[in-house]
């Protein structure tokens, strides 16, 4: 179920810059609204409320910050209108998640992606979930900026950005060539599989290059979210 509130100073103050994120009403503490912007708090009706109301709308033990807003989920384009948008940008890079499902990882993907100069994250749609309130928080803000596309064939999906120019690049740790090793690649498609079982076959099979990071013989593997920021700075640097 989509979530109609989004908490924590970071998602709340992206949120309330976004003009395509409708709002309905801005939740704070006496203390939080001193932290933001006049203009922030004309942008929907604000009502003051104790630490405590907040903390009952929220996951338990999360961090608010004295901040939470009720507004609606934000309307994400299908790969195909987004393509249209890149088809006269000679550069461009996506991250594709194959099944990853954890808010967390996501949200922190998100994060590198925005950073490292990815213009879009594309999830399975059966297994990946909603915009929730936990997934926007853990996006710190990148999450009004990025679009999150719903595929439900992430195969079809390579197919499609192979059609206008994409190189898809498939993190494995078992590949036999590291990353670094890849030619330049202006429109690059990274590829990362599930937290527990990495990428399907199919997917891995559509891929045009697997590569894989070059860690310790001493650690299995990275957290996907570690490995995906890692990728995303070396793939930039090309």
């Amino acid at each position: 179920m989509k979530a109609h509130l989004i908490y924590g100073k970071h998602a709340v103050i992206e949120a309330l810059k976004n003009k395509a994120r409708r709002k309905t009403k801005l939740w704070l503490t006496s203390e939080a609204s001193s932290e933001l912007e006049a203009s922030l708090l004309e942008i929907c009706a604000v009502q003051i409320k104790s630490r405590k109301e907040i903390d009952v709308l929220v996951p338990s033990g999360s961090v608010h910050q004295g901040m939470i807003l009720f507004c609606e989920p934000l309307s994400q384009p299908t790969l195909k209108d987004f393509l249209n948008r890149l088809k006269n940008m000679e550069e461009a890079g996506v991250v594709i998640l194959d099944q990853v499902s954890d808010p967390q990882n996501i949200g922190a993907i998100m994060r590198s992606s925005l950073a490292f100069g990815a213009k879009a994250i594309i999830v399975q749609d059966k297994n990946a979930p909603e915009e929730t309130a936990s997934l926007v928080k853990a996006a710190a803000g990148t999450f009004e900026h990025l679009p999150m596309i719903r595929e439900v064939n992430i195969s079809r999906a390579l197919e499609e950005l192979k059609k206008v120019g994409f190189w898809s690049v498939g993190l494995d740790g078992y590949a036999e060539k590291e990353l670094s090793s890849l030619p330049k690649i202006e429109k690059w498609a990274l590829v990362m599989g599930s937290e527990g079982k990495g990428m399907r076959r199919l997917v891995s099979e559509n891929c045009d290059f697997l590569a894989r990071l070059p860690i310790s013989e001493h650690v299995e593997s990275l957290n996907v979210s570690v490995a995906a920021g890692v990728a995303l700075y070396e793939l930039s640097k090309k």
